[in-house]
């Protein structure tokens, strides 16, 4: 790239949901972004891992579809696909809580997840207030134990979000959000005024585009990269189990490849415009191509 050319930013979240993700994946991913000078935002499940338990809904089509088509049990490993199942999960927070300071330290944003990642993702929708209060106060106060200082943002796991989820964000004046899918920052309407900053995630995920459409490891990175468009906002979603374990050498030519195309990565922190200059919206559930399930998304 041209010193002239103005470089095309991309926001970097990076999801971390288990235990192998946390001890593994971490650590790949924070020697890969000190190589490469890249600085990203790192959303830590910071309770039981209980990933394993998703395993019942194989029952349904469309999810069964989605591991078959990811070949999930070498993406993640058995022992995701297990943890939680025969016995209580273990405590993230308390195994790799020295990870989550070292990613701080390092430099990057660090913001909450969930507490227990497979119970947000699947029963969100049963919740009642009050465990839904519960299942978020203990997530911020365990990653604060853990940082010595309040996390000022947070990501939903698995896109999973609602109004009652918003309202509930609300008490803990966190800096932004990023609980949905979409295509610009907006500020939620919640009860006639709007909420904290969304900065949703705007390009699909691996699990999402591998296997369908002829997308295989020898295209993805050059189909990811088609999608980034320099005129629009670009939030990238990756997950420590997967391009900091089972495809980081993909992820690590992807990032090679991106750089020639003049393409910035930054923490989702630094795309944060004037408070004031945020405009408003909406959030709704809806379908996502290669995802199984509604997830929140912003209105159109």
């Amino acid at each position: 790239m041209k010193s002239s050319e103005a470089a095309t930013t991309v926001g970097l979240r990076v999801d971390v949901d288990t235990l192998r993700g946390t001890q593994r994946g971490v650590p790949a991913l924070l020697e890969i972004f000190e190589k490469h000078d890249i600085h990203a935002s790192f959303f830590f499940s910071v309770g039981p891992d209980n990933m394993g338990r998703h395993l019942w809904r194989l029952v349904r089509p469309t999810f069964l579809l989605k591991m078959l088509r990811s070949n999930a049990a070498s993406l993640y490993g058995w022992d995701i696909l297990l943890r939680g199942v025969f016995w209580p999960g273990p405590d993230i927070g308390r195994a790799c809580g020295k990870l989550m300071r070292s990613a701080r330290a390092l430099g990057h944003e660090v913001g909450i997840h969930a507490w227990d990642h497979y119970k947000w993702q699947a029963k969100l929708d049963h919740m009642s207030t009050t465990e839904l209060q519960e299942e978020i106060e203990r997530g911020v106060c365990a990653l604060t134990e853990i940082l010595g200082e309040k996390p000022d943002c947070s990501a939903s796991a698995g896109w999973r979000c609602n109004e009652e989820v918003l309202a509930q964000k609300e008490r803990y004046s966190m800096r932004y959000h990023s609980d949905c899918r979409g295509t610009s920052i907006f500020r939620p309407m919640l009860g006639g005024a709007p909420a904290t900053p969304q900065i949703p995630v705007t390009l699909p995920t691996y699990d999402e585009l591998i296997g369908s459409n002829g997308i295989t490891d020898d295209n993805y990175n050059s189909v990811l990269l088609d999608q980034i468009d320099p005129s629009t906002l670009n939030v990238l979603t990756i997950h420590a189990e997967v391009e900091g374990i089972a495809k980081r050498e993909l992820f690590e030519e992807f990032l090679k490849e991106a750089r020639g195309r003049g393409i910035e990565f930054v923490p989702l922190c630094a795309l944060l415009p004037d408070f004031e200059s945020i405009e408003t919206g909406k959030i709704v559930d809806a379908l996502i191509e290669g995802r199984d399930g509604r997830v929140c998304t912003q209105a159109t």
